[in-house]
């Protein structure tokens, strides 16, 4: 690691003077250099976190203070970082809305409003009046415990995740705390100009909540008729480049909107991730969304790290240090005690308690806000910002510390207590890929014909699967069926991670795009290096390409694709004449020799034809229903009959020039030429 070590140190060390000098020879912008160094720095500080055992978060923040004008100043534009943490800020809070379902709150409603809405009201009040004794404003008293009763979101979910714990009462627990804390920010953000005394008194107060009512009114109305159709458009183009970019517009346009209103631009991109999540196409955003998320957040967690003057923190250790036990005393007592009201063991009380104990990252937000309003941390005044930034800092490196004693002290608890009462929480346990269970299930990613034809053959032979895909008309299929999908982008880490993939029985990959195949294998053996993985690959060197990357099976071109699943992932009992037998059972396709005799155009779709779905998706797809379905024997599209209102199989054959359909209606074997017209 000491070669890696010097030259990070070397580049970290000339960038600076390198940018300089590019100034005066008229190379690139002045900005580039410091936008390189943020990347590096970053870049460092998460490899160095990784190899140390740190959440990179933490690695962050003291890569920031490490870089920041009180160390070895090696950031000089300090603007440029502000402004990109501030766009952290807003795809941090709108990763949080587009997570945040309604769903999801009606599971776990009551940890949420009744543990959140207890720590984070206790927190803010107890703080309030122990200041209020040493005669600090009440003003400055409600401030500070809106910054202490934050907690970090995105640390302790990390944490959790490292340590493998999101299904346990300790992790249900946090998560609903913490979902209402990211509530509570909302409503503090409209508090804290009300408290500078900026609100107008009770109007004021009237006036922002009726505006914060509107702008809610008017995202619930977008929510339920203009976003889901634009995504549905969007979403149809099967273009990652147009999806991402409809995304973020949405999630800046919003924030912008919001921020013409008076309201924060935090608070606009939270409600654009609540429009988002409304939709069906909320994961596959999130997707798209988090390698920037990471690439911002990243860059404000190292804005916080510059703002912390080490020159205070050695003048002032003692001062620092006393806030820093006080905040972890205070959180601890009053989470623990909210805890424990909702009837949860000791032992879970305590690990909560150590988890949460630090200060989140949008108490900065809500800092720096009330910091600009004349508003200070605990009434010190100007030092009183170095005070808060220093203690939370700590607070943030110290939280893997303060979680592993809580881990500790929860399973000396439990070991104590081996009747241990039932606890009141709820069996709700984060299920992948929001609900989606894919443990013992094949997972096919995409839905293709091939995939098609296999999922329904698997059916037939009684084993289950899931699929995952980004086409909406195949999930459309599905969900009328009942069948698990999820619309959501297969070749992402995030994605695969969240979906548990590994507990999967296989997945199977079968995608006509070989990149998107590729990217698929490498990203899931990042995840499940020991899935089994099932692919297709139509040349040699596609072959050789899926071999290097460790795919367990790979199906070549010269073996029909669907029988060649079945072979693999149906039991031993099914034999290859049930096999033949649930591939035949699926409507349209071959024609019989005496329908290829009759009509030249049907002796080119001799076949066989592999229909593209069991419904019309067309209808599907604007909400009509379908009388009977035709399939074309040229490329496998179906649609609906004569008799329905849309005729989409003639309308196809017309537009296509594809003359010949076969019935795809159980039972009928009919086949028609639109040229010749002709049946049997």
């Amino acid at each position: 690691m000491r070669p890696v070590l010097a030259t990070a140190l070397l580049l970290l060390t000339a960038l600076p003077a390198l940018a300089e000098g590019s100034a005066v020879h008229s190379g690139p912008p002045a900005f580039l250099g410091q936008l390189t160094l943020l990347l590096l720095v970053s870049a460092a500080a998460a490899y160095l976190s990784f190899r140390v055992g740190l959440v990179p978060i933490i690695g962050f923040l003291l890569a920031g203070v490490l870089a920041g004008p009180s160390a070895l100043g090696l950031i000089r534009d300090p603007q440029l970082i502000s402004d990109a943490s501030e766009i952290g800020v807003m795809l941090l809070l709108f990763t949080i809305g587009i997570e945040f379902s309604l769903d999801r709150l009606a599971r776990i409603a009551r940890l949420i409003f009744l543990g959140g809405g207890l720590q984070v009201i206790l927190t803010v009040a107890l703080t309030a009046l122990v200041l209020n004794a040493f005669h600090v404003t009440l003003p400055n008293g409600v401030f500070t415990g809106c910054l202490i009763a934050l907690s970090s979101t995105a640390i302790v979910l990390k944490l959790l995740s490292a340590r493998g714990g999101n299904g346990t009462p300790a992790a249900q627990v946090s998560l609903g705390i913490l979902i209402f804390q990211d509530l509570a920010v909302v409503v503090m953000v409209l508090l804290i100009p009300m408290l500078a005394g900026q609100g107008g008194g009770l109007g004021g107060v009237f006036v922002a909540l009726l505006k914060a009512g509107g702008i809610i009114a008017l995202v619930l109305i977008a929510a339920r008729r203009l976003v889901p159709p634009l995504l549905e458009a969007v979403a149809r183009t099967c273009s990652t480049e147009i999806f991402l970019l409809t995304v973020v517009a949405l999630c800046f346009g919003t924030a912008y909107l919001t921020g013409l209103a008076g309201v924060s631009l935090a608070l606009g991109a939270f409600l654009a991730g609540l429009l988002v999540s409304e939709s069906r196409y909320g994961t596959q955003a999130l997707g798209e969304i988090l390698p920037l998320q990471v690439l911002f957040s990243a860059a404000f967690f190292l804005s916080v790290g510059l703002q912390l003057d080490l020159g205070f923190l050695a003048t002032h250790l003692p001062l620092v240090l006393g806030a820093g036990i006080l905040i972890v005393l205070l959180k601890v007592s009053v989470t623990g005690v909210s805890v424990r009201l909702l009837r949860e063991s000791p032992g879970t009380s305590i690990y909560v308690a150590l988890l949460l104990a630090q200060v989140g990252e949008f108490s900065f937000v809500l800092a720096t806000t009330g910091q600009t309003l004349g508003l200070s941390f605990a009434g010190l005044g100007t030092s009183g910002t170095q005070v808060f930034i220093a203690a939370t800092v700590l607070l943030m490196a110290f939280t893997p510390v303060l979680a592993g004693a809580g881990a500790t002290l929860a399973s000396r608890k439990a070991a104590a207590r081996p009747t241990a009462l039932p606890t009141g929480t709820p069996d709700v346990s984060d299920a992948p890929g929001e609900g989606m269970d894919v443990r013992g299930r094949v997972v096919f990613a995409g839905y293709g014909a091939h995939a098609r034809l296999a999922a329904r053959a698997l059916s037939r032979a009684g084993q289950t699967y899931a699929v995952v895909t980004r086409n909406p008309d195949g999930a459309s299929e599905l969900e009328l069926r009942g069948m698990p999908v999820l619309i959501a982008d297969y070749t992402r880490v995030s994605v695969l991670t969240d979906l548990n993939i590994a507990a999967a029985r296989a997945l199977v990959v079968v995608d006509d795009d070989e990149d998107l195949t590729h990217r698929a294998v490498s990203v899931t053996r990042t995840v499940a290096p020991d899935l089994p993985v099932i692919a297709f690959a139509r040349t040699v060197p596609e072959h050789q390409v899926l071999q290097a990357l460790n795919t367990t099976h790979i199906l070549s071109a010269h073996k029909e694709v669907a029988a060649g699943l079945l072979d693999l992932l149906t039991p031993d009992a099914v034999s290859r004449r049930d096999l033949r037998r649930h591939l035949s059972d699926l409507p349209g396709v071959i024609l019989t020799d005496e329908q290829q005799a009759q009509c030249e155009h049907a002796r080119s779709a001799a076949g066989p034809t592999i229909p593209e779905a069991d419904v019309c998706l067309e209808c599907l797809a604007t909400g009509d229903t379908w009388v009977h379905l035709r399939v074309c024997m040229t490329c496998g599209h179906v649609g609906c009959c004569d008799s329905s209102k849309n005729r989409h199989a003639t309308r196809h054959a017309t537009t296509q020039a594809h003359p010949v359909i076969r019935s795809a209606e159980p039972g009928e074997t009919w086949a028609y030429c639109y040229e010749h017209r002709w049946t049997k």
